[in-house]
């Protein structure tokens, strides 16, 4: 496998800013941006983030929010949380350089079996499989392994039966880039280019016509729909934001308070005594805005948004971190959900 792969790779490979440099920092920031996202998208965010955190121990210093607002955009915001945590942890008890080891690197927050893999191979040259996606789907064609490529122990009957190609390939970091770069161009989920594909000799699913069958996936569960109702509360000029809590999902992202509801209930009612129980204030609520349809992994939201009043401006953050009354535009200075940032 390797023989074809790495020289295809050293041929083929796009140029990215992290895999022109890639020292260990850059690998890190650019592996935790590129979960669910693809690299087109990831790009410019990782110029941005770097320009503004160039090493760890630019990131370790920051505020939180200011790592969110960067963040902002991209989505799965535990992930920007778990870099902040990792820095301060990284500069605090590994004198500000991320470990090498590959079961050193899982003890950090947000750094799993993948991204330790992708670090201890491409940073630091050593011979550990990463197994994403995209090497699944080329593994599982290769070999013509029927399994399902949902069940997670695939993963790990692939990564043992990658162990042994890696350690026997002269480049650890160019056999993963390698695998990852042929799963995104050439073994594609739908229409693979196998004529020109490196390993296309010693494919199962392409020497024996069934590419098509591979990978097996299984039906996706069905995903649920919440409603969630916000009010754009304004007393006078300003307007009511709070920041959720770290434990809360999106945390440390400011929002209009609300919250999901049940189906049956109306909207009025149901929000005039969400924002009492969150920040004490009684408000009138003078119009509907939008709602907004948004898709996260695991369900969706239909967020409606009305704009209220409030004749005092004395809001508590009982749900919340904090609130602050900001001039509306002065939104954009603080780190939203891509939801809310679309009602605005």
């Amino acid at each position: 496998m390797h023989i074809t792969l790495i020289p295809w790779f050293t041929r083929e490979q796009r140029s990215m800013p992290w895999r022109d440099n890639p020292i260990p920092y850059y690998v890190w920031i650019s592996e935790m941006m590129l979960q669910q996202t693809q690299v087109i998208t990831v790009i410019p965010f990782f110029e941005r983030f770097i320009a503004c955190f160039p090493d760890i121990e630019s990131l370790a210093k920051a505020e939180l929010g200011s790592v969110l607002k960067l963040w902002e955009g991209l989505g799965y915001y535990s992930r920007a949380r778990n870099l902040h945590k990792t820095a301060q942890i990284v500069v605090a008890q590994y004198k500000s350089q991320l470990p090498s080891d590959y079961d050193e690197l899982q003890k950090l927050p947000g750094i799993g079996p993948y991204i330790a893999a992708a670090i201890t191979s491409i940073a630091f040259g050593n011979p550990v499989p990463v197994v994403d996606g995209n090497v699944m789907r080329v593994c599982t064609r290769f070999w013509g392994i029927p399994d399902d490529i949902r069940s997670p122990k695939l993963r790990d009957v692939l990564f043992k039966r990658l162990l042994p190609e890696i350690k026997a390939s002269y480049s650890p970091s160019a056999f993963n880039q390698g695998m990852m770069e042929l799963g995104a161009l050439i073994c594609k989920p739908k229409n693979p280019v196998c004529t020109t594909c490196p390993l296309a000799t010693q494919c199962v699913a392409f020497q024996s016509q069934r590419i098509a069958q591979y990978p097996y996936k299984s039906k996706a569960k069905e995903v649920p729909t919440i409603s969630v109702v916000v009010g754009l509360i304004y007393y006078q000029d300003r307007i009511l934001i709070a920041r959720r809590k770290p434990t809360q999902m999106l945390g440390g992202l400011w929002e209009f308070p609300g919250g999901k509801k049940l189906m049956e209930e109306s909207d009025d009612p149901f929000l005039i005594q969400k924002v009492f129980q969150e920040t004490g204030l009684r408000i009138q609520i003078t119009h509907k805005l939008k709602t907004i349809r948004h898709a996260f992994t695991h369900f969706k939201i239909n967020l409606t948004g009305y704009e209220c009043r409030s004749e005092t401006d004395q809001a508590m953050p009982f749900a919340s971190d904090e609130v602050k009354w900001i001039l509306p535009d002065r939104i954009i200075d603080y780190p939203f959900s891509t939801a809310a940032l679309r009602l605005v």
